[in-house]
Parts: structure tokens; C-alpha cells; sequence
């Protein structure tokens, strides 16, 4: 960018500034004029709400379609019942837009369910309410009390009987000045990108709903919702970099969880049987489409079944939060349809491999031969990395970009799976499996170890990892040990990234698009 261009921006960045420091001016100087006549709007402590403005929309559309099937073609009897059947309604919210006509505005006001059009005329509140209300500003939080109608143009409105200014609004809204189009300021100001795109709020409400719907489902099958630690002396279950910091009125170190799995399946052991947690896990990883150093994840375990019972649960539970919510099991996203109404497919880890790169991982018998394989499909490793370790990065590099209709990967080495119960009839491999859709892993489940001689062993194998560097090993949890010699019965865990779910079904491109304030690198 040439100099030139450079001051420019930073002339046009300075005048926007100056701008909008002359508009807050004038909108103090509006609210110690309102102070002064003892109309302060934030001494306002409440406001009784009767409807909102897509309830109130509805609900008029019954009252219209009851009177025109008893009116019939009578349009004066129609106009008789539409009349005495009028319902009043007081609804708040943003005003958003004006239309003035001298002595009647049209306005609109928006509200957590949308946009209704108000009719504010001064021969229905009065003179002085009339000039009050037309000081107000794109912004402020109004409240508004009237009959419900339908204007000549068609549009269902409300005819205000009287109007109050629920709490002035000193900043002009992002539209007014350069849109809030730059998206790093979208996801640090996320209240303006709320009230200036109508569909980024759509989309966190429906994130809600597919929370609740989870809830619903995994209810419905028997399992209880518990809360488990954040701050860990030891976070293990994942293979991630935790954040540390110290816990002063202990004078001890702690981390952040990065997992919920080890303290979920204490709780399989003290005999609960069927759990689930949905919660915010920090890992110390970088910032991407894909990747925020903390969200929301969900874990469950059920005891009495495997990972071909996580399977089945997993498929039944995405097809119903796609009913619940998307009222279908056909989603769109980018330039996808994605169906999962459908069996998911299901495929080997190796299967895939030797599908989509031609290596076929089966007839591979050392590290050597796999490091081999490695440097000729130009794939990069580390000298610690064994023959499952390179099969996993073989499918990191030729497979995942593929999966795009749901496809479990299954089968997974021991190497990369240090609490997953061996595969009997295929040595080196244990019984877990991904779910991918869109190219994207959406959940991780396993037959979970509980043997814990042989989970010790993996602890001692990932403490060498960590001494040879590798921060992201697990470290021996010598009480998740003893719950384990306690006895925990056969049991299928998972865990699923709640945001990763909600970008499918809200076809959101990046995780920050489905947080509502995700990590950013500080201004300062």
C-alpha cells in the first residue's frame, strides 16, 4: 500500500472519528435537555411488555382471518369487526428508521423477534409528546403502547396511542458511519453486529435451540447432565496444550481443563451409567476457521456399550436437532447439501488412507517402512513418530478435505489414542472413531480403556512423550488410576464440538461466526 494510499485512509479514519464525536455532542446535549425537564430515560426502571413484534404480527393475522371468514364479502362489516376485535399491545425495542410526514412519523422498532412498523401521530399522543418524540434518535430503546392494524399498503403496524423513551442511545448505530462491514470489528463489538445484521442474531438463537434440543434428546435416553472441575491439577483426556496459572489460596499451579472425559468417567465408576456435560474447554493452540482457544464441548458416557453404540446414538442424535431445529435433515452448507437423514457412511482409518492416497497402511510392519512412505509423499514427521503416527498424518494430508457427507473414521492406531480399549482381532489399532462432515472431525468417541494396568502403561508411554518434548502428552492421573482399579464396567464415551455443530446447521464458514465473543488479540 503506497504512502499515499496509507494517509488517506488514515484522513478518512480521522474524519469518521470527528464525526462521530459531533454526533455523541449533540445527542448529550439531547439528554441533559431531558435530564433538565426531569425526563431522565435512564431513571426508567422498567417497562411493562405485553407482546412482542412478531407475536403481535401474528396474532393480528388470526384476528384478520377470523372477522374476513365472518364478514365474507362485506367489506364494511368486515372493517365493524376488525374494529371491535382491535388488540392493544405495549411492545419495546430499538428505533431503527423514521419516515416523517410533518405531523405523523412511521417508524420502525426492533425487538428481540424483529422488525414492526409504528404509527406515531401527534393528534393521537399530543403536541408535546409529538415534539419529544421527534428529538429521539436512530438507536434509542423506545417503548410503545397502541392497536394493532393493517396499513393501506398491506403492512401489519402498530397505531401508537403513546410512546416512552426507555433509555437514550449517545452513539450513532455502525450503519450510520461505514456499516460495520470490517470483520475483525464485527466479532469485537459483537452488540453492534447484533443490532445491525439481523441474521447474525438468527444465528446465536438458533445455536441456543440446538443446545436445547441436545438436552432434550439425551434426556429422553436416560442420561444425567453433570458439571465436573475447570481448574485441574492435571488436565488430561485430550491432546492439547493446556493454560496454566496458580491458585494463590493454595499456593498451587493449576490448569484449565482441556477435556471433560477423565472426571466424567470417575463418575461411570461411582455407578451413575449415563453422563454428559456440555461446557467451555481453553486449549493453548492458535486462533483459525476452525480452532478458538476456548469453546464449548460436550462429552458422554454410557456405560455397558462401545463405540458401535456411540455410533448409533451419534447418528440418531444429529438427525433429530436437524429436525428440531432446521425442521429437515437435508441442511445447506457452502456449496453442499448435506444429508443426514441418510445411513452414514463408514470407513477404516487404513480404508481411507489407501482410498484416497493409494497407500495401503495394512501391508506396512515397521516405523520404518512408514517414515519411508512419509518422505516420498513429501509428508513431514518427527523422529518420535511411529508407524500410527504416520498413518494419522497420511489422513490429515489425503482424507479429511474428502469426507464430506457424514462419515465415521474408524479404527484409529493406538499411537494417537492413549485411553481407548485395544481392537481384539486388529493389533495396533484400538476401537474409536471420528465423525467427519464437511471435511471437518465433528465428534471423537472410543470404546473406553478400563484396564488399568494397561492404562497405566499409556500413562508412563505419554510422560516419555512429554520429556521428549511433545506438550501436548498426557501426564499420569494417579487418582483417575485408582477409580479405574476401583472397576469401571465397559463403557462408550464421546465427545462433540458443540461449535462445530452449530456452524454446520447454521452454514457459518468460520467458528467465530458462532461465538458470540471469540478470542482477539488485543487492541492495546
Amino acid at each position: 500500500m503506497s504512502e499515499e494510499i496509507i494517509s488517506k485512509t488514515e484522513e478518512a479514519a480521522e474524519q469518521t472519528e470527528q464525526d462521530i464525536n459531533s454526533l455523541k455532542k449533540i445527542r448529550m446535549d439531547k439528554l441533559d435537555e431531558l435530564k433538565a425537564a426531569g425526563n431522565d430515560p435512564f431513571a426508567v426502571t422498567s417497562y411493562d411488555v405485553t407482546a412482542h413484534a412478531l407475536e403481535a404480527a401474528e396474532a393480528y393475522e388470526r384476528i384478520e382471518t377470523k372477522c374476513k371468514e365472518l364478514a365474507g364479502e362485506d367489506e364494511e362489516r368486515l372493517k365493524t369487526l376488525l374494529e371491535e376485535n382491535r388488540t392493544t399491545v405495549r411492545i419495546a425495542g430499538r428505533l431503527m428508521s423514521r419516515r416523517d410526514m410533518g405531523k405523523a412519523n412511521f417508524i420502525d422498532l426492533h425487538d428481540r423477534s424483529g422488525r414492526i412498523q409504528i404509527y406515531v401521530r401527534m393528534n393521537d399522543i399530543g403536541k408535546e409528546e409529538f415534539a419529544a418524540f421527534k428529538k429521539w434518535d436512530i438507536g434509542d430503546i423506545i417503548g410503545v403502547e397502541g392497536y394493532v392494524f393493517r396499513t393501506r399498503k398491506g403492512e401489519i403496524s402498530v397505531h401508537a396511542s403513546a410512546v416512552k423513551l426507555l433509555a437514550k442511545s449517545l452513539l450513532p448505530l455502525p450503519e450510520k458511519w461505514h456499516g460495520l462491514k470490517d470483520q475483525d470489528a464485527r466479532y469485537r463489538r459483537r452488540y453492534e453486529d447484533l443490532i445491525c445484521n439481523p441474521e447474525v442474531k438468527d444465528a446465536f438463537i438458533k445455536r441456543s435451540r440446538i443446545i436445547s434440543s441436545i438436552r432434550r434428546y439425551l434426556d429422553s435416553q436416560g442420561f444425567l447432565e453433570v458439571e465436573t472441575p475447570i481448574l485441574v491439577s492435571n488436565a488430561g483426556g485430550a491432546a492439547a496444550r493446556p493454560f496454566e496459572t496458580h491458585y494463590n489460596a493454595l499456593d498451587e499451579d493449576v490448569k484449565l481443563r482441556i477435556s471433560l472425559e477423565l472426571y466424567l468417567k470417575r463418575l461411570i465408576v461411582g455407578g451413575l451409567e449415563r453422563v454428559y456435560e456440555i461446557g467451555r474447554v481453553f486449549r493453548n493452540e492458535g486462533v483459525d476457521a476452525r480452532h478458538n482457544p476456548e469453546f464449548t464441548l460436550m462429552e458422554l458416557y454410557q456405560a455397558y456399550t462401545d463405540y458401535n453404540g456411540m455410533m448409533e446414538l451419534t447418528e440418531n442424535m444429529f438427525r433429530y436437532v436437524a429436525n428440531e431445529v432446521c425442521s429437515t435433515t437435508c441442511v445447506p452448507y457452502g456449496e453442499y447439501m448435506i444429508d443426514l437423514g441418510k445411513p452414514f457412511e463408514k470407513m477404516s482409518m487404513t480404508e481411507a488412507v489407501k482410498k484416497y492416497s493409494g497407500v495401503d497402511f495394512s501391508q506396512v510392519e515397521t516405523d520404518e517402512q512408514a517414515k519411508k512412505l512419509a518422505d516420498e509423499h513429501h509428508i513431514e514427521y518427527e523422529d518420535r513418530h511411529k508407524k500410527g503416527d504416520i498413518l494419522n498424518l497420511f489422513f490429515e494430508e489425503y482424507v479429511e478435505e474428502n469426507l464430506i457427507q457424514p462419515t465415521f473414521i474408524t479404527d484409529h492406531p493406538i499411537e494417537i489414542s492413549p485411553l481407548t480399549k485395544k481392537k481384539p482381532d486388529l493389533p495396533g489399532h484400538v476401537e474409536r472413531f471420528e465423525l467427519f462432515i464437511t471435511g471437518r472431525e465433528m465428534c471423537n468417541a472410543y470404546s473406553e480403556l478400563n484396564d488399568p494396568i494397561d492404562q497405566r502403561e499409556r500413562f508412563a508411554a505419554q510422560e516419555e512423550l512429554l520429556r521428549q518434548g511433545d506438550e501436548e502428552a498426557n501426564r499420569i492421573d494417579e487418582d483417575f488410576l485408582r477409580a479405574l482399579e476401583i472397576g469401571m464396567p465397559p463403557t462408550g464415551g464421546i465427545g462433540y464440538g458443540i461449535d462445530r455443530l452449530v456452524m454446520l446447521l447454521t452454514n457459518s464458514p468460520a467458528i467465530r461466526d458462532v461465538l458470540l465473543f471469540p478470542t482477539m488479540k488485543s487492541l492495546d
